[in-house]
């Protein structure tokens, strides 16, 4: 890993919703790798502290995990180099740090959030990106994150009465907290078989969905499988050039050259961060 040279802090990309299993996980796996292959330097921190999933998805085996993390700075402060704890994904030359989360539920409620915000102060330095999967809640930690976030992709789905109600309400508090600038209203799974329309939905959130995701279950399911984000298959999918798009929306860079799983990452230069 090489030292940064200027004072420019990384961009802090956060996943969360006000539902469980609308695919923050998936998407947050997917937007590192696809960071990662255009050559841009990526952690993806797993703050889903009870039941988090990245290292079940990725099939990482990490030696330390974000309660090692916190420990190390209680005892070392300023001279505990965050990286000893980040565990490597890699895959046809693709490569990413992942800070993953407690592997003992015990763990997880002795956390305290000021010091994972330090971690996140830390990483936002060392990387151009680091992309956060969080729990379904505006908890203390959660609202700490927001805060710190370049852009917070507020990911919901369109299947049940009460989920687009959270969504709503989750809209609102968000607006309310003063996060609206850096909102960016993500639909999953748009054409799962639903009797509601996409249209009532953005009328009772009195607002449009910035990017839409189709409904990909069975790609989805062999990605996890495999342990490869969809984004770094060869095999296209209407999901996985999605995924592609919503990475070139965030940063304002066309979409290039899908990833070849065999000529690896292509060698490009790491590209200004420029969000709208």
């Amino acid at each position: 890993m090489q030292e940064t040279t200027g004072a420019v802090s990384g961009a802090v990309i956060t996943f969360f919703s006000t539902a469980s299993a609308v695919g923050k996980t998936l998407l947050s796996c997917n937007m590192a790798s696809e960071l990662a292959r255009q050559g841009a330097r990526v952690a993806l921190v797993d703050f889903d502290l009870q039941f988090g999933d990245i290292c079940n998805y990725l099939h990482l085996e990490p030696q330390q995990t974000v309660a090692d993390a916190e420990r190390s700075v209680e005892l070392m402060g300023d001279a505990f180099d965050v990286r000893e704890c980040l565990a490597t994904y890699r895959y046809s030359g693709v490569e990413f740090s992942v800070l993953a989360a407690p592997k003992a539920l015990s763990e997880a409620y002795n956390l305290r959030t000021p010091i994972l915000r330090q971690l996140i102060e830390r990483l936002r330095v060392l990387y151009d990106y680091v992309i956060l999967d969080t729990t379904s809640m505006f908890s203390e930690l959660n609202v700490a994150m927001l805060d710190l976030s370049t852009i917070v992709t507020f990911l919901g789905v369109v299947d049940f009465i009460p989920t687009i109600k959270n969504m709503k309400i989750g809209s609102e508090t968000l607006k309310t907290l003063g996060y609206q600038e850096k909102i960016r209203l993500v639909l999953n799974r748009s054409n799962a078989k639903t009797h509601i329309s996409l249209d009532d939905v953005e009328s009772i959130l009195g607002q449009p969905f910035y990017h839409i995701l189709p409904n990909d279950f069975q790609a989805a399911s062999q990605s996890i499988r495999d342990g490869v984000p969809l984004v770094l298959k060869s095999r296209h999918t209407d999901l996985s050039e999605a995924l592609r798009d919503l990475v070139a929306r965030y940063t304002n860079r066309p979409q290039d050259v899908a990833f070849d799983e065999e000529a690896g990452p292509e060698k490009t230069s790491w590209f200004d961060k420029i969000f709208h």
